[in-house]
């Protein structure tokens, strides 16, 4: 077991709380979720534009471009959707209410994604311990989301 790894895994569900308050904030002051969904994405694609002319990553060749498999370009589609949910929902039911939520939706998808080994993922079996886990978790959801 990798300690970093876990530690980026705790930094980011920090960071996606901190991104939902910026990103409703944003909305805000552009009047429109799809404009600060935009706005957001941009300014992630330019920040990833110059990291990657900073590595000099490698540019996929148009004929790896075309070979992609249609529902593997989904996943900017889904994170499109995610963060314009997050802008639209987070100011009516809060922070909390909505990454409890929507952690408990990653967690119940993932473990059926980890059981059957789905979308590449390494098959781990659904135990006693991760179906508890689960379960703690969405007893958690009640209760943050109870109020």
């Amino acid at each position: 077991m990798n300690l970093i790894y876990f530690i980026f895994a705790f930094l980011v569900g920090i960071a996606t709380s901190v991104q939902s308050g910026v990103n409703s904030q944003l909305r805000q002051a552009v009047s429109h979720p799809i404009q600060a969904a935009l706005i957001s994405f941009g300014s992630g694609f330019v920040v990833l534009t110059v990291i990657s002319l900073a590595l000099r990553a490698p540019v996929p060749t148009m004929d790896a471009l075309r070979g992609i498999s249609w529902w593997k370009w989904t996943g900017g589609l889904l994170g499109a959707v995610y963060v314009t949910t997050v802008i639209i929902t987070v100011p009516r039911i809060g922070a909390g209410n909505l990454l409890s939520l929507s952690v408990a939706g990653q967690l119940l998808a993932a473990v059926i994604l980890d059981h059957y080994g789905l979308l590449g993922f390494k098959e781990h079996g659904l135990t006693i311990w991760r179906l508890m886990g689960v379960l703690l978790i969405v007893l958690g959801v009640i209760l943050v989301v109870k109020n």
